[in-house]
């Protein structure tokens, strides 16, 4: 079994994926859901609901804020109770609709049954339609909305379309659960992708050590029959699920600084996101529900979880639904360990991209002193995008945008193999994702600016 990889870069860490024997197990909805009105990448939504209003599962509550945006949908039957800021995983305040839970009344025209629909619609402007109605976003992480990403800007083909199912970071397995039990629906919704695409080919990337998700998706492959998709067996490299990685591995093509992955041919989208394409194309289900993982280091076996959430539920529900916060847990973190974002707020709610709850131990989250850069480079030699990690973190020092932007920092895509990889524990990734954050709105300006000049000039 040939195996493909990314052609620079890249570390090994123990991929700890504990929780993988864990079957799927769907999560009851507590007394009380708070649905976020920011929980895709670009504007949040607009609520199109007000207190004292009933409302069913499944039925719109709020309507994209802008062209990248997306719908929001109930995730239960009840009425609304506020419209309020409320505190998100960071501590910012955000605009959540409250919906006390009464019962289960589901929308109309939604399909509840288990019955797989394999024939794909002809229409691809209703296929289109369907994915935005239904509110789907990537699941890979960035949350971007489907459609958008599905629908290249004129002048832009796609040559193939690419499935995400590395599930590279370490600890996390509700991607590897999907592949082993909904397999055939993500092979569906990847079919449906492809024809609104246009009919390129297709490639589900699974890592190496998913032996029995890569099985059961091949098998899943040649029994549709739909033309064009294949598996491919990846490395197992931390981060073969990037988006640039993947691409580089699968296609041999590499994206440049500053461009899109269509620039080259290629749209990536997520296993999980094609579950929510099948669902949303074939059953006409919003995007309401998600899989996570619950788990970490020294975490005992009966405290694991894979779980099949709603968006709205208070972490501290789910929490406490999988036996409470460990005694070892020095931190809490959402996402990997590589990537996630540290727990500033157990109240928060899960969102569309919600991936784990990870319980990690003062040992695994303790930093050890940094000391003086030794010029070794292996930080240079671990980076997957081909940059100078102790450059960049030198010119963040100093302060110098102008360098910082000349040497691609904007390009970082913020997976931690620097800091990984540095004997000398210097925290670079958190000095470069400051700068990078900095360049990014000096990038963003100057656009804004020249885009002034030339609408001014045409008056």
């Amino acid at each position: 079994m040939s195996k493909i990889t990314f052609s620079m870069g890249g570390i090994h860490p123990n991929d700890s994926k504990f929780a993988r024997e864990c079957a799927i197990e769907v999560l009851p909805l507590p007394a009380t859901v708070y649905v976020s009105m920011a929980q895709h990448l670009g504007a949040p939504a607009k609520p199109i609901v007000q207190v004292g209003d009933m409302v069913k599962t499944g039925q719109v509550i709020a309507e994209p804020g802008g062209f990248i945006s997306a719908f929001v949908h109930s995730p239960a039957t009840g009425t609304v109770k506020s419209i309020a800021p409320r505190k998100d995983l960071a501590g910012n305040n955000q605009i959540h609709v409250e919906i006390s839970v009464e019962g289960e009344v589901w929308e109309d025209g939604i399909d509840l049954s288990k019955t797989l629909v394999t024939a794909i619609p002809e229409d691809r402007n209703f296929i289109l339609d369907r994915i935005k109605n239904n509110g789907v976003v990537g699941l890979g992480g960035a949350t971007f909305p489907t459609h958008v990403k599905l629908n290249p800007a004129p002048g832009k083909v796609a040559e193939c379309l690419i499935l995400n199912g590395a599930e590279c970071e370490p600890f996390l397995t509700s991607d590897y659960r999907i592949l082993i039990e909904r397999t055939k629906e993500i092979v569906v919704g990847a079919a449906i992708m492809q024809k609104v695409l246009g009919g390129c080919s297709c490639v589900i990337g699974i890592e190496e050590n998913k032996p029995e998700a890569i099985k059961a998706v091949k098998a899943a492959v040649s029994e549709l029959g739909y033309p064009g998709i294949k598996v491919a067996v990846l490395k197992k490299r931390y981060p073969q699920g990037g988006e640039k990685q993947l691409i580089d591995a699968v296609m041999k093509r590499q994206v440049k600084s500053g461009g899109l992955p269509i620039d080259v041919g290629a749209v990536v989208q997520n296993v999980a996101t094609a579950l929510a394409v099948y669902e949303a194309v074939q059953k006409n289900m919003p995007l309401i529900t998600n899989t996570l993982t619950v788990t970490g280091d020294n975490v005992p076996v009966n405290m694991m979880h894979n779980y099949l959430f709603r968006i709205g539920m208070p972490l501290s529900y789910v929490v406490d639904r999988a036996g409470g916060i460990p005694d070892m847990a020095a931190k809490l973190v959402s996402g990997g360990p590589m990537m996630g974002k540290a727990i500033a707020n157990i109240e928060a709610t899960t969102v569309k991209g919600s991936s784990s709850v990870l319980y990690l131990s003062e040992e695994a989250t303790l930093r050890k002193p940094a000391s003086n850069c030794i010029r070794c480079g292996k930080c240079a030699d671990a980076c997957p995008m081909g940059l100078e990690p102790f450059l960049l973190n030198r010119l963040s020092k100093a302060g110098d945008l102008e360098g910082l932007e000349a040497n691609a920092v904007q390009d970082c895509i913020e997976c931690g193999c620097c800091l990984y990889s540095c004997p000398a524990n210097i925290p670079l990734l958190d000095r470069i994702r400051i700068s990078k954050g900095q360049v990014m709105g000096v990038i963003r300006a100057r656009a804004a600016a020249a885009k002034a000049a030339a609408e001014a000039a045409k008056k």
